[in-house]
């Protein structure tokens, strides 16, 4: 028989996971939200984000997608406390940094929402690393494994 010996995490381990769940979801949300946006849901944008969500491509949709669900199945893994979840952060992130680098610098984003719109997208970043992090020091506690 073997023996696999594991710490008892915190309690904040626990609010941290369920944060990160609850986080991750809404990003499937928003995910959802956009990519199954009705032509009468685009029409009532103006006209400058319509422009933007036309011309979003398949790539960076595709990159958003393994941003969140990534993210949400990465969750789920650190709460059954599995060491699994630090790989799928880091698939969550890369997804991240793809649809980000579209966003930032390819589309025209900045010129429609300004620099307050960007708010989010970095916040979404810092969270990602986090997350990263925050899984590391689980492995590291053997809180998970």
């Amino acid at each position: 028989m073997t023996n696999i010996s594991t710490n008892k995490p915190p309690l904040w381990f626990w609010i941290v996971g369920v944060v990160a769940l609850i986080w991750n979801l809404m990003g499937v949300m928003a995910y959802i939200g956009q990519a199954y946006m009705t032509d009468a849901d685009l029409a009532s944008l103006p006209e400058a984000e319509q422009a933007l969500y036309a011309n979003y491509p398949a790539w960076a949709t595709a990159a958003f997608a393994i941003a969140v669900f990534g993210g949400s199945i990465a969750s789920i893994a650190l709460l059954l406390r599995k060491k699994l979840a630090k790989t799928l952060y880091v698939i969550s992130l890369l997804g991240i940094v793809v649809q980000m680098i579209y966003n930032f610098f390819i589309s025209e984003a900045m010129d429609v929402y300004g620099p307050g719109g960007m708010i989010m997208p970095v916040m979404i970043i810092i969270i990602g690393f986090y997350l990263i992090g925050f899984s590391n020091k689980c492995i590291s506690k053997n809180w998970i494994s």
